[in-house]
């Protein structure tokens, strides 16, 4: 589900759980912006508006929690971290950086959707997340993407 951004596997993941459970979740930790409502590729409730959505501002505050230890408990926190540091998308947050910087990050695409959250493990820790929309090129917003990681990078030294 996460490194390698596979829907079967988030789909799995919510049918375990359930969305309820997901949602107190992700409300616990402040993230009230974020509203899973159903599983991935759910043509039907899609056609009816019911849409999983989120904001920079819930992102931000799940990886904050995340990178504080908080997620959970401070050892959940750390092997999820592990997990995200395994992304095998990285074209976007971690093309911005020196290499070998790490990176816990998430990508997340759909048409003229892309986006890259994280916590970039920088001299100065930070967590960054973007989210674009309508751009047709793909590399275009990768490259976006990237540059934004960049541009922030150098401003923390």
């Amino acid at each position: 589900m996460i490194t390698v951004s596979s829907n079967l596997a988030t789909n799995l993941l919510i049918g375990k759980l359930g969305v309820d459970n997901i949602r107190a979740g992700v409300h616990a930790l402040g993230a009230d912006a974020m509203n899973v409502r159903r599983p991935l590729e759910d043509s039907k409730a899609f056609e009816q508006g019911l849409n999983n959505t989120t904001t920079a501002r819930a992102l931000l505050q799940l990886l904050e929690a995340l990178a504080a230890g908080r997620a959970v408990d401070p050892q959940a926190s750390l092997q999820m971290i592990a997990v995200l540091e395994r992304q095998t998308v990285n074209e976007r947050i971690p093309a911005g950086l020196p290499p070998g910087t790490p990176v816990a990050h998430k990508t997340g695409e759909i048409t003229r959707i892309r986006h890259d959250a994280g916590i970039v493990y920088a001299p100065r820790p930070f967590v960054l997340v973007v989210l674009t929309r309508g751009l047709t090129d793909e590399k275009a917003a990768d490259a976006l993407i990237a540059d934004i990681a960049r541009r922030l990078y150098e401003a923390t030294q």
